[in-house]
């Protein structure tokens, strides 16, 4: 605990900390909806289609953000397009998307110069090489979900549990769709940098998987997922400081903890 309260002095851990409180916010959020509308593996297959963009950036010699951003936001909407307009469900889209996605970027890899820092760094994740740019992003996005998600609660509510009923309603249940598949496809890419493409989709899905088995409303989900998220977070940063492991990876750890003890905590309950 010492040694990670001196780090706190250094501006790159102050500012891996400030970045990974945003992200965790914004991914909680997302990660109610997504999965109570059981659509919480998009983060996974998005995370792979991250993959495929940074390995295109880095061969191309681009700026990884410039390059990630357009195309994980045209997966995403193809994601939501292709479930809504054809009979393969939402699971089958993620599947196949990510699975493409993810040869595409092993191939491009194959062909340049092979898994390289930058490549890697964006696989599992390096907190600490989070810039300036980073931080304020991620403060502009979580301001930007957090506004929306107060704004326009009822409305997610109704599309979150009914559907047919929000249509009913004239809400257009389509908009709000791509909406939050846009916002999941930014929150992916700027949870690259902390978690890594391959474990992003843990802060989508753990913080409210736990709270659904902790609370019942919808604003109670939502409230403790961003909580746990956040405190999750913390948690897994220290414990990285601690025993000098990745960061991403001890995040998921302290994730799977928190879930077993309130899964655990349940079946004692009976419930």
């Amino acid at each position: 605990m010492e040694q990670f309260v001196e780090a706190l002095s250094y501006p790159f851990v102050q500012r891996a900390i400030a970045a990974g409180v945003m992200i965790s916010l914004c991914a909680a959020l997302l990660g109610v909806i997504l999965v109570l509308k059981r659509y919480s593996l998009i983060g996974h297959g998005l995370g792979d289609v991250g993959f495929a963009s940074t390995a295109l950036a880095v061969a191309l010699a681009l700026p990884v953000m410039a390059v990630s951003i357009p195309i994980v936001i045209a997966a995403a909407c193809l994601i939501m397009f292709w479930s809504q307009r054809s009979r393969t469900g939402g699971d089958t889209a993620i599947g196949m998307v990510a699975t493409g996605a993810l040869s595409i970027g092993v191939i491009i890899t194959a062909m340049s110069s092979g898994f390289n820092v930058d490549v890697n760094g964006y696989m599992f994740g390096s907190i600490l090489a989070m810039s300036r740019e980073d931080v304020l992003f991620s403060v502009i996005l979580s301001v930007v979900i957090l506004g929306l998600f107060v704004l326009f609660y009822n409305r997610l509510f109704l599309i979150t549990f009914d559907e047919n009923f929000a249509k009913a309603s004239g809400i257009n249940v389509g908009f709000y769709q791509f909406l939050i598949a846009l916002l999941t496809a930014l929150t992916v890419v700027m949870g690259m940098r902390m978690m890594g493409s391959l474990l992003i989709s843990s802060l989508i899905i753990f913080p409210a998987v736990i709270a659904r088995k902790l609370v019942a409303s919808f604003r109670s989900v939502a409230i403790l997922s961003v909580i746990l998220s956040v405190l999750c977070f913390l948690a897994g940063l220290i414990l990285s400081f601690k025993l000098n492991l990745p960061t991403g990876a001890s995040i998921v750890i302290v994730n799977l903890a928190v879930l077993a003890v309130v899964s655990l905590y349940n079946k004692l309950r009976g419930r």
